[in-house]
């Protein structure tokens, strides 16, 4: 490498570039850099002349990248992630700092985690800027670009879950924040509760039952779906939806019965008359996890963030629970 050659590079037109490359249209790239489109076209000429290729394309549906723009996109955010830390300072001052640190969280997390560390983290450090979005089946590569922070997912441990230890993107590290087992709703008055006061609950009846469900990271079956096919049953998926909330309100208007984690039940029966039950079989228990970058481990502000989401959540549920957690990772 010839340092010297980096020299003739304004290092602002691969910002720019990233910003072109994310929103494919010169007007929405503009307004995020809060420049004109001119200034902003004037950049894209420049970009072009140094790296010696048209980079984009004009079509009817906004800028297309050519094959070495999407080339340079798999490059640059951790390219651009590693100069951003140069600008940091060495170490964290949580009363004076406002930084900003970004999470994408499945949905359940924001009622059963989100409330036991935000505040620990704004009282520390009132100046943060703490942006969250929705995980996603995109997160965790957003995770490895440099583009969120960190995330908090929740996992099955069924052997068959796609999401293992030993199967982590490169870079990704974890931490288990809790687990949690899996609960049913239906409404009260439903005709279940009167036969399950009789003593008629079990397998075969809860697979009769028609299901909503939620869709989760695009997927329509979650771990307890697989772990029944490979037993040759299938539950009788009637509808599928995107959020918890909205589950569980189509659960309280019909006879569908809802399976869900047991902490996001809490909340879900506050609002509306909805009676739990457990599962009528053994199934494994749900583990939410937090996720960072590696490159992160070294940096004071990100580690003190963790702890203090790590060190909240802790305290807020109780410690077996991490402890059979820990038992079943390591078998």
């Amino acid at each position: 490498m010839k340092l010297e050659n980096l020299a003739r590079i304004d290092l602002n037109l691969l910002v720019i570039l990233q910003i072109l490359l994310e929103e494919q249209s010169v007007t929405r790239a503009a307004n995020r850099l809060h420049v004109s489109q001119s200034a902003l076209s004037k950049s894209l000429n420049r970009l072009r002349e140094t790296l010696g290729d048209p980079l984009f394309l004009r079509t009817a549906h906004g800028l297309k990248p050519t094959a070495h723009a999407v080339q340079l996109g798999k490059m640059l955010p951790q390219s651009l992630q590693g100069l951003y830390q140069l600008t940091l300072p060495p170490s964290f001052e949580p009363a004076s700092s406002s930084r900003q640190f970004s999470f994408a969280m499945v949905e359940s997390a924001y009622e059963t985690l989100i409330p036991y560390f935000i505040g620990p983290l704004l009282t520390k450090a009132p100046n943060l800027k703490l942006d969250s979005y929705v995980w996603t089946e995109n997160s965790t590569l957003a995770i490895q670009q440099g583009q969120i922070d960190f995330g908090i997912s929740g996992r099955d441990l069924h052997p068959q879950s796609a999401f293992q230890v030993d199967r982590l993107p490169d870079g990704i590290a974890h931490q288990t924040l809790f687990t949690d087992e899996q609960v049913c709703l239906v409404r009260k008055g439903h005709p279940l509760l009167a036969a399950i006061a009789a003593g008629h609950w079990n397998q075969e009846i809860y697979l009769e039952m028609s299901h909503v469900q939620v869709r989760c990271e695009g997927n329509d079956w979650w771990a307890l779906d697989y772990h029944l096919a490979d037993l040759g049953h299938h539950r009788r998926i009637s509808t599928t939806v995107p959020d918890f909330y909205g589950a569980a309100s189509i659960c309280a208007h019909s006879d569908l019965i809802f399976t869900l984690p047991a902490s996001f039940a809490k909340h879900a029966q506050k609002l509306y008359p909805l009676a739990e039950l457990s599962l009528p079989f053994d199934f494994m228990p749900l583990a939410y996890v937090l996720l960072w970058h590696q490159r992160n481990d070294d940096d004071p502000g990100h580690q003190w963030v963790k702890n203090i989401i790590c060190q909240s959540v802790s305290a807020a549920f109780s410690s077996p629970s991490l402890k059979e957690f820990a038992k079943v990772r390591d078998s």
